[in-house]
């Protein structure tokens, strides 16, 4: 008798127009880092780039791409000079991302 496969956590994650260009503009600059460094942009940054060009404001990731994306936004959030907007959006983007992660199985 085989066992089922184990279900892959996913969180539904709303994001407004303005949070959405924060998350891909975030998204863009991490995948233009890498390539500048010569390096092949990891396939998760690519997935979830295209999942927000794609996405009509609600998006559904798996715990890994919450995961990521929340410590990309907290990287990019660290810095010291980004635009006051940027922060805004993108501090309401990391704690919504960080409440699914500490809750699991809320959408």
């Amino acid at each position: 008798m085989s066992s089922q496969p184990p279900e892959t956590e996913t969180h539904e994650v709303t994001l407004s127009r303005d949070e959405q260009w924060v998350v891909h503009a975030v998204l863009v600059g991490y995948i233009d880092d890498s390539l500048d460094e010569d390096e092949t942009p990891p396939a998760w940054a690519l997935e979830l780039l295209e999942a927000i060009e794609a996405s009509d404001g609600t998006e559904v990731f798996t715990g890994l791409q919450t995961r990521r994306l929340a410590d990309v936004m907290d990287d990019y959030l660290g810095r010291e000079e980004i635009p006051d907007q940027d922060y805004v959006h993108g501090s309401d983007v990391a704690d919504r991302l960080e409440g699914h992660l500490e809750s699991p199985g809320t959408a």
